[in-house]
Order: structure tokens, then C-alpha cells, then sequence
């Protein structure tokens, strides 16, 4: 074997309170790796923020798992944390000139500190699913990993709603979907990357991990230690703008009960849990034991993960059963609680509750998504 060159990693550590949008951090050593070619995949190490308490209607009074990484903005560099969601495109951090709350409790970019910051005067707005935001587009260098755009648009925000933003500890949001979904209409990141040729295949995977370390992005490259058996492709109907595949339908003990003669769903890393339309998740609910609570969550009165039934999602033909231990979730306030819950629009959200149980691939250059068992 020859002999392997390190690869840099970005490491992203610390612990997190649910109330504080605040982390302490520490460094980790690097990670070394055997890398096969010129351009070498680029691996994003993550952390897992254990508890977050999101106070958005849909996520009210209790917690969830985000993952999130580092970047840089500016010369010299400014550093901030971001989720890295495959349910959007653009990328955007909070601006010094925002004085929204869930600004003033994050890092704020600072233009006048940087010698490569470019102005345009061009406004956007973004609604997400549990928030909004306003800002202007502007152009500067920005560096994941070892892998850096000289002249990236992104976005600054000047306004931030709702008090999802508030409570979370991650800063801002890099989206890795298609360019077509960008609100900023600024190349997407990622997009930036394919352009000038610093990747050795124009697709990234995704490794979430249930502990607080080992989640892993990695930008060109498959890493078959996170997973096992064959990789199964599914392709993928780019021209939504999102990674959204065919679903042929959802089981529950051998019964079709969700999902009846197809539909469509997205493969989302910034969505915690695993959405679906009302009325579907309600058969899904009842077929696993959980029952909604006044907390506006769904609960289980048992959780008795041995009696509880896997829920099956089939896809492209191929079963990928959800086990009890994947779709259940635990918190010290409301007990064992649902990893289902329901899309504001009426969608299928296969979020991290999916991701954690199926490594993700993405590949924008046979517009296809690779899942295979993760270990």
C-alpha cells in the first residue's frame, strides 16, 4: 500500500445547552487518510449537537438532533458555523448590521474586516419551514475544509424571523441542492466547486453519525467505511431543485399504509426529523403505538422498542426498513417520542432520522442519490 498523505479535516466540537445559541470548543487531532488521487475527496468531520430545543410551531417544547460544520468567510478569515442542507442552495451567515434577535446571539460577518469583500446591492428573502430571513448578496472568499472559492456570492442576513433561528447554535445555513432553488440567483457553493475543477467527482456523501463525534460531509468522495452492503442508485428529479426521488411506497408490518400507488420525496439533511403529509403520518402514528400530546408532539406511552413494528419505505424497488431504535427519540421532559412528524406543505421529508440509518450519496453528475446501510 502506499503511503498515505494527510488530509486536513475540519473539526467542529464543543457541547451545547438547549437554551444557548453559544458553544465552547476544542480541538480535535487531525484525521489521516489514503488519498488515490490528484484531487482527492475532502472530508467535513461534524459534530452532532445533541439536544437543541426548537420553539418553531411545528417543533414546540421539545428537541432534536443538528449537525453542523465550520467555514470561513473573508480575508482574513471569519469564522462561522452552518448546517450543510441538501434542502436548499444558497449559503448565507448573519451580517454585523443585523440586529434581529437570533443575530445578536450568533457570529456576525463583518464586511469592513475583510480586503476581498464585494458589495452588489441585490436584496433576497428565504422562508424556510420553521423561519425566515432577509439580506443582500454579496461576494467574498469562502473555505470549507482545504477547498476555497476566491469570488463565492452568498448571503448576509439583515433580518432573521422566528425563533427557530434564535435558539439554534449554528450560525448560518450552506445549501447543497440545485441551482435552480437559489433565492440569492448566485452560483451555489458547491456548484462553485465542480466549476473550477477542485473536486475528483462532482458528488458528496453525507455519514451521521448518533454520537457526538463522527458525523462526516465529505465533497468528492465516498468513504465505504460508513457503511455496508451494495450502494443502491435512485435518480433523481433535479428540475424540482431538490434531491427528490420516487417513493413506491411505505409499509408498516407487510401493509401498504402511507404513500399509496407512489409519491415523491426529498432527501433532506437539514430537516431533524422525517416529514410527510397530516393525514399519511397519522395512519404511520397509529400503526407504531405514538400518540400526539398537548406539547404538539407525538409520543409513545410504552416504549418498548422490541414490540414496535420497523416502518418500511420502498424505493426504486429496494426496502429500507426504519427500525424502532431509528424512528424513536428520547428526551429528559417529554419521555420517548416519534421521529415522524408533519410537513408544513404536504411533503415527504426523508430528513436525519432517515440519513442516520442509510448512508447518503449525492451525485450531481448522473443527477442520482446512492443510499447504502450505515454502520
Amino acid at each position: 500500500m502506499a503511503a498515505c498523505p494527510v488530509l486536513f479535516v475540519i473539526t467542529c466540537t464543543g457541547e451545547a445547552t438547549p437554551t444557548s445559541g453559544h458553544m465552547r470548543r476544542k480541538s480535535v487531532p487531525r484525521k489521516f487518510t489514503c488519498l488515490l488521487d490528484r484531487h482527492p475527496p475532502h472530508v467535513l468531520d461534524m459534530y452532532t449537537l445533541g439536544m437543541l430545543s426548537l420553539t418553531a410551531p411545528v417543533f414546540t417544547s421539545h428537541r432534536n438532533l443538528e449537525y453542523y460544520g465550520t467555514i470561513y468567510i473573508g480575508t482574513p478569515p471569519q469564522k462561522f458555523s452552518v448546517v450543510f442542507d441538501t434542502g436548499s442552495s444558497d449559503l448565507w451567515v448573519p451580517s454585523v448590521k443585523c440586529s434581529s434577535e437570533a443575530c445578536l446571539k450568533h457570529r456576525r460577518f463583518d464586511s469592513s474586516k475583510s480586503s476581498t469583500f464585494r458589495r452588489t446591492g441585490k436584496h433576497f428573502h428565504i422562508v424556510y419551514g420553521t423561519g425566515s430571513m432577509k439580506g443582500i448578496l454579496v461576494f467574498d472568499t469562502v473555505k470549507v475544509s482545504s477547498l476555497s472559492i476566491s469570488h463565492q456570492g452568498f448571503g448576509l442576513s439583515t433580518t432573521e424571523s422566528g425563533k427557530a433561528f434564535v435558539n439554534m447554535t449554528f450560525d448560518g445555513i450552506l445549501g447543497l441542492a440545485y441551482p435552480s432553488l437559489s433565492e440569492e440567483k448566485a452560483t451555489p457553493f458547491f456548484d462553485s466547486l465542480m466549476k473550477e475543477g477542485l473536486l475528483e467527482k462532482h458528488q458528496f456523501s453525507v455519514y451521521l453519525s448518533r454520537k457526538k463525534r463522527g458525523s462526516e460531509f465529505i465533497f468528492g468522495g465516498i468513504d465505504q467505511s460508513h457503511y455496508t452492503g451494495r450502494i443502491n442508485w435512485i435518480p433523481v428529479n433535479y428540475q424540482s431543485g431538490f434531491w427528490q426521488i420516487a417513493l413506491d411506497s411505505i409499509l408498516v408490518d407487510g401493509t401498504e399504509i402511507a404513500c399509496k400507488g407512489g409519491c415523491h420525496g426529498i432527501i433532506d439533511t437539514g430537516t431533524s426529523l422525517l416529514l410527510g403529509p397530516k393525514y399519511e403520518m397519522i395512519k404511520i402514528e397509529k400503526a407504531i403505538g405514538a400518540t400526539p400530546t398537548h406539547f404538539g408532539i407525538v409520543s409513545f406511552t410504552f416504549c418498548e422498542l422490541s414490540n414496535m413494528p420497523d416502518v418500511v419505505f420502498v424505493i426504486n424497488g429496494i426496502h429500507y426498513p426504519l427500525p424502532p431504535s431509528a424512528y424513536t427519540l428520547k428526551d429528559k421532559q417529554v419521555g420517548c417520542f416519534s421521529g415522524f412528524g408533519y410537513s408544513f406543505d404536504g411533503s415527504w421529508n426523508l430528513g436525519d432520522v432517515f440519513i442516520r440509518e442509510y448512508y447518503s450519496i449525492f451525485d450531481r453528475e448522473n443527477n442520482q442519490v446512492g443510499l447504502a446501510k450505515a454502520v
